[in-house]
């Protein structure tokens, strides 16, 4: 009982000299939460004794813990560019530079400068897109699944989606096409087979009730050996006789042509725009190398009324991503991809992959055992499935720590690297040759533990 009686009040223990600095709601908010959990030890006899000072120190980490932002910078060891688990694609800091002076501003988002009255926010990014795709019109949202969901449910509501069963993907999140057609209102009409696929499939299974014919893309994984599927291009033709939608569901698709044959096995969308579609979608953040961001193209028409959809209030996207998107279908348009990180990692030859590795080798071999070795990694973020490309790695070990102990020094340096045939690599296909000092200071820091 004594116990329970020495408790500081709340009142009197945030008026302590250590908390002068701090936010006194937060403070107070967090010291409850302490004397709570140590009125609640003392009933249940799990401590005798306790010190204020303990007390104190216990609600300031607390207080620094909720305050320390959580996302932190790290550096992409791993070998895997568009990493969906650190953020995907990176955004250059030259472009950063000149959002940022956007964004700290008020701007004309949805103003028309010259008509003086009300505008429309896509406007901003549809000369661009419209130019480099030679598409009719633009819509973008927040990402490619909303661009799926908007689609289906605008034209697909209480209506039937004609699509593979091949084509019936699942990717990360637990994100799958028949969950999301049945939450759009759309009716799944799925035909041919897991492995195989014929026109006369989705032929035979028009009705009257059919609204869509879709393509799905395979993200994350693929079909190989005895297989067929339908081109989109016969998809195009058969909507058009049968006067329903074509729509291509690209996941990924690119607006250039992909290193090391890669272009075999992720689709084209400057490719696809030239068969004039109803809609396409893909990701603006995978190998677009863009923001997070959904963007639908095709016939003015069908994006009209997109545009009236009462969702698209929901699924729109903000000044920061319409700009940042902006510049990078820019640098697209004018060849300039050294401009986009994602697309520069992605075309960096193994001979510059090794120039770095030498530099980062050369001034740590005196503390630690490497070795380059070249190697393959993947793109990530479901892109070419199942496709290596080839990269440079350097394997380090310090003292005599087994790599998942190297892994987890590293990592504590908020570096994240592989482990690959029992040895810990640092993969070079992600990092930023600025990063380079910063693996050599935390490889040294880690020799001296």
């Amino acid at each position: 009982m004594f116990l329970l009686k020495s408790i500081p009040k709340v009142d009197k223990f945030v008026l302590h000299e250590d908390f002068k600095e701090y936010s006194t709601s937060l403070i107070t908010s967090l010291t409850k939460e302490v004397l709570q959990n140590l009125r609640e030890n003392i009933l249940n006899e799990k401590i005798k004794e306790f010190k204020e000072e303990d007390l104190i120190l216990e609600v300031l980490q607390k207080y620094k813990k909720i305050t320390t932002p959580s996302l932190k910078k790290l550096i992409n060891a791993t070998g895997v560019i568009v990493h969906t688990n650190l953020g995907r694609s990176l955004i250059d800091e030259k472009v950063f530079e000149k959002i940022k002076t956007l964004a700290s501003s008020y701007n004309n988002l949805e103003y028309d400068l010259d008509k003086g009255k009300r505008g429309e926010r896509y406007s901003h990014i549809s000369d661009v897109i419209c130019r480099v795709l030679g598409c009719e019109d633009v819509l973008i949202v927040n990402n490619n699944a909303s661009a799926v969901f908007l689609i289906l449910n605008t034209f697909a509501k209480r209506k039937e989606v004609i699509v593979s069963r091949g084509e019936l993907v699942e990717i990360g999140g637990s994100f799958r096409i028949p969950d999301v057609m049945r939450n759009s209102g759309a009716n799944l009409v799925e035909v041919g087979s897991t492995n195989k696929t014929n026109l006369h499939d989705y032929e035979d299974a028009i009705t009257q009730k059919t609204s869509m014919l879709m393509k799905v893309h395979k993200s994350n994984y693929s079909i190989e050996g005895f297989s067929s599927e339908v081109e989109f291009k016969e998809l195009v033709e058969l909507a058009s006789r049968h006067d329903v939608i074509d729509y291509y569901d690209m996941g990924s698709g690119h607006l250039f042509d992909l290193p090391y044959g890669l272009d075999a096995y992720e689709p084209s969308v400057l490719e696809y725009m030239k068969l004039n579609p109803s809609l396409l979608s893909f990701s603006g953040d995978k190998l677009l190398g863009s923001v997070q961001a959904g963007i639908i193209v095709g016939k003015k028409e069908y994006i009209s009324k997109l545009k009236k959809n009462q969702l698209l209030r929901m699924l729109r996207v903000d000044k920061i991503t319409l700009a940042i998107l902006e510049e990078n279908i820019t640098s697209v348009l004018l060849g300039k991809l050294e401009d986009i990180p994602t697309l520069k990692m992605l075309f960096s030859s193994v001979d510059e992959l090794k120039q770095n590795a030498q530099k980062l080798l050369d001034a740590i071999s005196d503390i630690a055992e490497c070795q380059i070795i070249e190697t393959t990694t993947v793109i990530g973020g479901g892109t070419t499935p199942n496709r290596k490309i080839p990269t440079i790695a350097l394997s380090i070990k310090v003292k005599n720590f087994k790599p998942n102990k190297m892994e987890k020094l590293f990592r504590a340096k908020r570096i994240i690297g592989r482990i690959e045939n029992d040895r810990f690599l640092i993969d070079f296909r992600a990092i930023q040759e600025k990063e380079i000092q910063e693996l050599i200071n935390a490889t040294k820091e880690i020799a001296s533990v």
